[in-house]
């Protein structure tokens, strides 16, 4: 209980930065604490949430967030997650496996390629 308040304090820490930590709290989750996979996305977008929240809601008092400029952002974004979340049940999971791998290696290789301007 104890390294698992640890590991949940780590995710929030980098959650808070901004950097993000789900894919390590996934891996946490199913290789360490045994989730199933479905458990571990679902307890994933639970810790999310209010970490999330905290982090912007203290973004936006540091004038970080100019909401005007990317409310269009926004709501396309929720309107997505819904719609695809409900597709994504109907989906082959291996296939989705997949393409999220291809979108992790091709995040991976922008950032280690990105140079700032």
């Amino acid at each position: 209980m104890v390294i698992s308040v640890l590991v949940g304090a780590v995710l929030g820490f980098l959650s808070g930065l901004g950097i993000g930590g789900g894919s390590l709290l996934i891996l946490w989750l199913t290789l360490v604490m045994d989730y199933g996979p479905a458990a571990a996305r679902s307890t994933n977008l639970l810790f999310f949430l209010p970490a999330a929240l905290i982090a912007a809601f203290f973004r936006w008092r540091q004038g970080g967030i100019p909401f005007r400029k990317i409310l269009p952002a926004i709501l396309s974004g929720c309107a997505s997650a819904f719609c695809f979340s409900l597709l994504g049940t109907k989906l082959d999971t291996h296939l989705l496996k997949k393409l999220f791998g291809i979108l992790l290696i091709a995040t991976g290789i922008r950032e280690l390629l990105y140079k700032s301007k």
